[in-house]
């Protein structure tokens, strides 16, 4: 059975917590944090939490991206669409057009605004750290969100017990690959679709094989198919949330 909560403060953002506590609890139960892509509401990935065997007692926690996109673009949106930085969409496509070369580019970018939401992430983190056990805590998200995790996860010594890249890519290039080699062991749960039509699966081959060079533990799951969160990626990721050990 599931306990739900309505959306709630979390140091400087909003958050729902979603617990799992059939069966036999954890003596120390994890805590999975993810967070949702650019143009998705706050709640977009909250039915991940019924759909993901993860181990009884673990508990979810859904940010909510602090930006909305009717701001960002001076137009209206359909929803509650939310970003954790603002991307330049025009400039991305050109580059996807021209193909590989300025793809390479595209990587070695600082996303303007990735700081801020990195900043509040940390300190997300530093609110729920007296509740969470810190060795327990796994930070992921889909697509933004889970570039998001891994910058905070690289640019932080906080205790993690993992990190779930879903649809990810690679970004501020430059700054990432020096700083892998600080999370050797780290273990790292990257899915990716070989048809996706806005993150290339090239480049996330490119992310998996620098993790795997630093020397992090990565889990890599691709599926036949675009930009989501298939059941066979939602079945495995329970699966490797089960493997963390306690």
């Amino acid at each position: 059975m599931l306990a739900r909560m309505e959306p709630f403060e979390l140091g400087p953002l909003r958050a729902r917590k979603v617990v799992k506590p059939t069966g036999k609890m954890e003596e120390k139960p994890l805590t999975v944090v993810l967070m949702h892509g650019y143009g998705a509401p706050g709640d977009d990935l909250v039915g991940l939490a019924s759909a993901i065997d993860a181990p009884p007692g673990t508990t979810f926690l859904f940010p909510e991206a602090p930006l909305s996109l009717s701001d960002l673009l001076l137009l209206p949106v359909m929803g509650d669409a939310r970003a954790w930085w603002p991307i330049d969409i025009q400039r991305f496509e050109r580059a996807m057009a021209r193909g590989p070369g300025a793809i390479a580019e595209l990587v070695k970018d600082v996303p303007e605004g990735l700081d801020v939401a990195r900043e509040k992430i940390s300190a997300m983190l530093d609110a729920l750290a007296n509740e969470a056990p810190r060795d327990r805590l796994v930070l992921g998200g889909f697509s933004q969100g889970s570039m998001l995790a891994i910058d905070a996860a690289l640019r932080t010594d906080r205790a993690l017990a993992g990190v779930v890249a879903l649809s990810s890519t690679l970004v501020a290039a430059d700054e990432w690959l020096p700083k892998m080699a600080s999370r050797r062991g780290l273990p790292i749960f990257q899915s990716h679709g070989t048809e996706d039509p806005i993150l290339p699966y090239a480049v996330a081959e490119l992310l998996r094989r620098s993790f795997d060079e630093a020397g992090l533990e990565v889990d890599f799951v691709s599926f036949e198919g675009g930009h989501g969160i298939p059941p066979s990626v939602m079945r495995d990721l329970g699966a490797w949330l089960r493997h963390i050990p306690p």
